[in-house]
């Protein structure tokens, strides 16, 4: 009887895990089956049913996309002759007008500095290095 019982016992928890389950399945096949979410739903309903209400989203996107950091370009390079694995770098970081920035670390054998410099119309008020200048130039063909 009690070989019976212990053989008894898995059975019954698989049962129990097995209808668990089959709940879980349920809820879930009702829930996709109720149609979009109130979220989505909510989504759709904003945008305009017009072109010209279409025309207008467009162009703030285009508006939104150019201020964007969209022109990106990293040149490595080893910055001391004794040095090799090409661990320093410039990275310019710019937007359509050529507004952003560029930043720089430099790695020697004993420390790294890093350094920022703005950059607006393509161009920077401070001297650029022969690696930014590349980056700024790599980024704006980008």
């Amino acid at each position: 009887m009690e070989s019976s019982l212990i053989l008894l016992l898995p059975v019954l928890l698989l049962l129990l895990v097995s209808v668990a389950t089959l709940i879980v399945a349920l809820v879930a096949l009702r829930r996709t089956r109720s149609g979009p979410s109130r979220r989505t739903a909510h989504r759709v309903e904003d945008l305009p049913t017009d072109v010209e209400g279409l025309r207008s989203e467009v162009q703030a996107l285009r508006v939104e996309a150019s201020q964007a950091m969209r022109h990106l370009a990293v040149v490595r390079y080893d910055a001391f002759g004794d040095m090799g694995g090409h661990l320093s770098w410039s990275l310019a970081l710019l937007d359509d007008s050529g507004d952003g920035v560029v930043l720089t670390s430099i790695h020697g054998r004993s420390e790294a500095r890093t350094y920022a410099k703005n950059v607006t119309g393509w161009s920077c008020e401070q001297q650029l290095s022969p690696e930014e200048e590349e980056a700024v130039k790599f980024a704006r063909t980008a």
